[in-house]
């Protein structure tokens, strides 16, 4: 069962973008304010580690791409985390450190491609799991990889059942169904959309899954971006260049903590659980308020690699060919 009253935490801040040993200190740093604040839960926004590249171009046209964006790339890929690997083992430690669970977006590599990744970690540093952002939005595309089903999880664990979906993930119905399946109840949504328009998405998303939603931004400034970063016409380092809107929304949809615009913080609330099971009385959208013989969802959660290799298979030689020929169920 889980506990009756989880200290939940959202963490609106910037990281020290395209610098990953700076932003896994202020991840330490950060994770430990919220933890000398009770919290238990600790949340924080999408792509933090180590920056989410908001304005830059990557020097791409349709047809051409230029050196400069070239090598901004590869700046932004030596300071993306392999999963697992020494980064997340230090993300592990703030974990161990605060004794809280952590949920933190990050810019995951594997090989050379990026993918917008949430991890999930254990009080005790363990690295529990992490989900790949399915799709990710417009331009966002020229830098990062599309996740699969394969890391779509919910876990279970003492504070509840614990899952994410990234920014404008949170807008694909059937994803949030997935997650409602799984019976989510402490439902992440780390994001850097900054509009009011958000709002009103993590309060429906808490009112159609009946379960908490704890949404997270970043605040930043210029100045927390590289001095050379092509910031556009407006190179103040004070000029705001994500304003947050950080929040905690209850199964029925209201506001306890937040929203927090144009500013720094860590908000806190306490979360009682039980209110889930108060607000899935009357609505329980994959339960009773189903309709499966209208309606079905099938998802495909296997890995879907692009290359998999089969040891031992044998071809198949005709008596009558001098060439090796597959049989018609492997063309």
């Amino acid at each position: 069962m889980p506990k009756s009253t989880v200290r939940a935490a959202v963490v609106q801040a910037a990281p020290a973008a395209f610098d990953l040993p700076q932003t896994l200190a202020k991840v330490h740093d950060l994770a430990a304010e919220a933890a000398r604040r009770g919290a238990e839960l600790i949340v924080f926004p999408e792509a933090f580690v180590s920056g989410y590249p908001r304005g830059l171009d990557f020097g791409a046209r349709i047809g051409s791409r230029t050196d400069a964006g070239r090598e901004w790339f590869r700046r932004y890929w030596e300071s993306s985390v392999d999963v697992p690997g020494p980064a997340t083992a230090a993300l592990g430690a703030s974990a161990r450190a605060a004794g809280a669970h952590l949920v933190i977006g990050v810019v995951e590599r594997a090989g050379g491609t990026l993918y917008c990744s949430v991890l999930f970690f254990a009080p005790d540093g363990a690295l529990m799991g992490k989900h790949r952002k399915l799709m990710p939005t417009a331009a966002e595309r020229l830098v990062w990889g599309f996740g699969d089903g394969s890391t779509m999880p919910v876990f279970d664990t003492p504070l509840g059942r614990l899952g994410a979906a990234i920014c404008w993930e949170n807008y694909m119905p059937l994803l949030r169904t997935h997650l409602y399946a799984q019976g989510v109840q402490l439902y992440c949504a780390p994001t850097a959309d900054g509009r009011e328009t958000w709002q009103s998405t993590v309060r429906h998303v808490a009112l159609e899954g009946r379960c908490f939603v704890l949404s997270c931004n970043q605040f930043a400034l210029r100045s927390d971006y590289p001095d050379d970063y092509p910031a556009g016409a407006d190179d103040d380092p004070g000029t705001v260049v994500s304003r947050g809107g950080s929040c905690i929304v209850d199964p029925l949809g209201r506001v306890v903590a937040g929203p927090l615009y144009d500013a720094p913080g860590v908000l806190r609330a306490d979360l009682d659980m039980a209110e889930i099971a108060r607000g899935k009385f009357d609505f329980d959208v994959a339960g009773h308020y189903a309709r499966p013989d209208v309606f079905r969802l099938v998802v495909n959660t296997a890995p879907t690699p692009p290359v998999v290799v089969e040891a031992g298979r044998e071809t198949d030689v005709r008596p009558d060919s001098t060439h090796d020929t597959l049989r018609p169920d492997e063309g």
